[in-house]
């Protein structure tokens, strides 16, 4: 089955089983029902209201333990920062950030859930996937480094890692890392910021720097990202070793449980 397909079954298995199923969409005790005796009605079984089975939805996607899906989109959300996680799955939510499945399966759930899976995800450090062959030149991957490590004070771009921490992991609570994720993805965000399809709280930022990247940039950028081995003991930064170099409104998003 393809990705819309996949998307398609779980919107119907939540219209059918309720809200309170949505979570569990597309698990085994969501679609099977429990043996009927002679003259006995055929009653569906009932989904767990656990942090387990709500987990469910999320793995279908990013991969067990949240390392990953398989086709080089769905982002790692593993061992990102908790205050990151949470303020995504609000924005998907709210419909803020969109994108119609993530929309779909977090609908109506409160803030006590959508912390107890930022948490989750953000404790768990499965192992990193070495990172993908690339085809990019030495000149293109060396554009991308300098971008990353030194900026481009031509274009006001500060270095990546003046906001997203010197080891590229992020910084908790709230900037993810960069490193460790689908090539794939990371275009599908800058094109998103680019384009203005993708925002975040006043002052965004990252639309501000994103659109000063040309489309050769962007492209030197993700390729030197997407091919850089992750170490295993990797972990975001507990503080900014500097002030960042500019105002993010997403920073003081993260809202206590």
């Amino acid at each position: 089955m393809g990705r819309v397909g996949r998307h398609l079954l779980l919107w119907f298995l939540g219209s059918l089983l309720g809200s309170s199923c949505i979570a569990g969409a597309g698990s085994e005790e969501a679609q099977t029902s429990t043996p009927a005796a002679p003259g006995v009605p055929h009653l569906p079984q009932p989904v767990p209201d656990t942090l387990e089975q709500r987990l469910k939805s999320c793995t279908a996607c990013h991969g067990p333990e949240g390392r990953a899906g398989p086709d080089g989109y769905y982002p790692r959300i593993a061992g990102k920062p908790s205050g990151y996680l949470y303020n995504q799955l609000v924005a998907f939510r709210d419909g803020t950030r969109h994108y119609l499945p993530m929309g779909y399966l977090l609908s109506g759930m409160p803030a006590a859930y959508l912390h107890e899976i930022a948490d989750f995800f953000s404790n768990a450090h499965p192992a990193y996937a070495a990172p993908a062959a690339t085809s990019a030149n030495a000149a293109t991957l060396e554009r991308g480094r300098l971008i990353v490590e030194e900026g481009d004070a031509s274009l006001q771009l500060p270095a990546c890692s003046a906001c997203h921490g010197r080891q590229l992991q992020g910084i908790a609570p709230a900037v993810p890392g960069l490193i460790g994720l689908p090539r794939d993805y990371l275009n599908a965000q800058l094109g998103a910021w680019k384009s203005g399809r993708r925002t975040a709280r006043a002052p965004d930022c990252m639309a501000t720097l994103a659109m000063r990247l040309s489309d050769a940039d962007v492209n030197a950028l993700t390729a030197w990202l997407a091919s850089q081995p992750v170490s295993q003991n990797a972990r975001p930064a507990l503080q900014f070793e500097a002030p960042a170099p500019l105002e993010c409104g997403s920073l003081s998003r993260v809202a206590l449980p």
